[in-house]
């Protein structure tokens, strides 16, 4: 009985004593968070006498922010002496030497800990945790090489040393590191990608990988993967004919399907390389008829040869070589629902950028007549159809298709668009009275560009019919407006420079120095569209195209004059002078990029 009540007070004291520590750990933690570094030392001195092994980091850390090295070295030799084989506390001993200013010493504690490690892939690990939560990353390194040596396998700590040299931003190591690790293991090529590319930080380092990436593939020419890396290599610099020669000499190398310049034709689009991406496309087309991709090719082609046009980046005789290919096509394969797409895209080239309006509205109305076609696909050939009558003078052929589609899609996105094109026709034919009537309709329209644009019409109608109710000075405007949208710049500035000599003191001037940009930008002279924006801002800022200036003028800077600061001066004056414009949340977005904000930033 009396050794029972023994065993029971000795539990008791021991919990007491267990209770007593963890109070004291807790006080001494919050002396050391309230800068009371001294009495959160004489706690921590005590508990360490209590129990060496438990409290020694915290101890160690206490006289180190004391910088009272000499104890803490006293103390942690001690504790090697108690435990020689725990790494622990010779790398403590070096962190100790470190903070004391004494490197050479403490390199001295760390190389020969490197000389005696064991050969044994689990302790090697975790010593260079240990080193890796001391905050010695390159310690940590070292052991995970030595420990490469002593097991005789460079295949080893590849995701760890991966890790550290991310961690420490050692470029030529992390290169190194996956150029080694990707042959065995291609399909971490992405994740090689990604990573790279949040550490790399201009050409200087693409080269550094480009030139590793040469000397490889000289070695070894078999190995695809770095083909591939290097592509990437090459597309991350802008490079990107280099890019699809690369790709392509892999291609006829290992004769494959294509599927990979396939891609690659996808990327080089969205970087708008149209000319490299077309070459591409010719590439799989003249692997032949049988080829999976045959098709998909040839129809991506023409698809790349349109954004080439559309992009302005074409000449003329591109022009009709685009509409040359069209016509092939649809001679290959027929005018079907399949290929409507095709006849769409080549009647908007014949109407727009070639002016052959009654070859562009035979394709169109040949394109509707096609049975069993999907409806989105109908109906907008029939809008396209109602924009070519109206361009060929049956104004009347054309609010009849618009209606259709009204009536068949009411309070719908291609609903109101056909509304929208409506109500612009009857502006354009001098009906501003019915216009202005269906223009404050789409004022509430779902898709906010409609909305938008209606509201703009809407006022330039209002506006100018306020000052001269006859609106003949407008009705010109109007017909200069419809040749800026047939593309016939030309003409429409002949009409604009027309109207202040025939109606002089009218009240178009900054809708005139927008048209006038308008037809600038069309036209691909982006400097020159800069001084009629100026002026509306300089000299109409109340007007209704002041905030469309000033945003233009930012994208403009930002995006064909390569002017940041500019930009930034443009989009900032959107903010600030303009916060009631629905550029507002557009120009606020663009500033903070400009600025070098975070994505999330406020």
């Amino acid at each position: 009985m009396k050794r029972v009540a023994a065993i029971i007070f000795l539990l008791f004291l021991s919990s007491t004593v267990l209770f007593a520590q963890v109070n004291d750990l807790q006080l001494a933690r919050q002396f050391t968070a309230n800068g009371e570094l001294q009495k959160a030392l004489e706690i921590y001195q005590k508990l360490y006498r209590q129990d060496n092994d438990a409290y020694y980091s915290a101890y160690i850390n206490s006289l180190l922010g004391l910088k009272k090295f000499d104890d803490a070295e006293s103390i942690t030799k001690k504790m090697l002496r108690k435990h020689p084989g725990d790494y622990q506390y010779t790398i403590a001993l070096g962190r100790i030497y470190t903070q004391k200013g004494d490197t050479d010493k403490a390199s001295l504690v760390y190389d020969d800990m490197i000389k005696n490690l064991p050969a044994d892939a689990g302790e090697i690990a975790n010593v260079a945790s240990q080193f890796y939560q001391a905050e010695n990353a390159d310690y940590a390194i070292k052991i995970f090489l030595q420990g490469r040596k002593l097991l005789h396998n460079d295949k080893l700590y590849i995701f760890e040393l991966i890790s550290l040299y991310r961690y420490k931003r050692d470029k030529p190591g992390l290169t190194e590191e996956y150029l080694n690790f990707l042959p065995d293991n291609p399909t971490f090529i992405t994740q090689a990608e990604n990573t790279l590319s949040t550490i790399y930080e201009g050409d200087a380092d693409y080269n550094m990988l480009k030139a590793a990436l040469f000397k490889r593939i000289q070695k070894d020419p078999q190995q695809t993967v770095y083909i591939d890396l290097l592509v990437w290599q090459f597309l991350q610099q802008k490079d990107f004919d280099q890019a699809l020669n690369q790709a392509l000499a892999l291609s006829r190398r290992q004769n494959d399907d294509g599927n990979s310049i396939f891609d690659l034709c996808q990327t080089l689009i969205s970087n708008e390389a149209y000319d490299t991406a077309i070459r591409g496309y010719e590439y799989i087309i003249s692997k032949g008829k049988d080829d999976q991709l045959y098709i998909p090719a040839k129809i991506e082609l023409i698809n790349t040869k349109n954004l080439l046009v559309t992009s302005g980046k074409y000449t003329q005789n591109d022009l009709i070589g685009l509409e040359k290919d069209y016509l092939d096509l649809l001679n290959e394969f027929g005018k079907t629902g399949s290929t409507v797409f095709a006849m769409q895209r080549l009647a908007k080239l014949q109407a727009f950028k070639l002016h052959k309006l009654n070859e562009a509205q035979k394709m169109l109305e040949d394109a509707i007549a096609i049975p069993n076609i999907k409806p989105s696909m109908l109906n907008s050939c029939k809008l396209d159809l109602g924009d070519i009558y109206l361009l060929n003078n049956q104004p009347w052929e054309a609010t009849l298709l618009y209606g259709q589609v009204e009536t068949a899609y009411p309070n719908t996105t291609i609903g109101q668009d056909a509304k929208f094109r409506n109500a612009k026709l009857a502006y354009y034919t001098g009906d501003f009275k019915w216009a202005k009537g269906q223009l404050d309709v789409l004022k509430a329209a779902t898709t906010q560009l409609i909305a938008n644009d209606a509201l703009n019409l809407s006022l330039l109608i209002s506006d100018n019919l306020a000052a001269d109710t006859s609106g003949n000075a407008l009705k010109m405007y109007a017909r200069a407006d419809l040749q800026i949208y047939e593309e016939n710049p030309d003409k429409a500035v002949l009409i604009l420079d027309s109207i202040d000599v025939k109606y002089p003191n009218n009240s178009l001037s900054d809708d005139i120095l927008m048209a006038k940009a308008r037809i600038l930008i069309q036209k691909k002279d982006f400097a020159n569209a800069i001084a009629p924006l100026k002026k509306i801002v300089d000299e109409h800022p109340f007007n209704l195209w002041a905030d469309d200036a000033v945003f233009m003028l930012g994208d403009l800077y930002e995006n064909h004059l390569a002017n940041k600061e500019q930009a930034k001066i443009y989009y900032q004056k959107i903010i600030t002078d303009y916060p009631g414009s629905l550029w507002i949340n557009e120009a606020r977005k663009r500033f903070r990029i400009l600025r070098g904000d975070k994505p999330d930033a406020s």
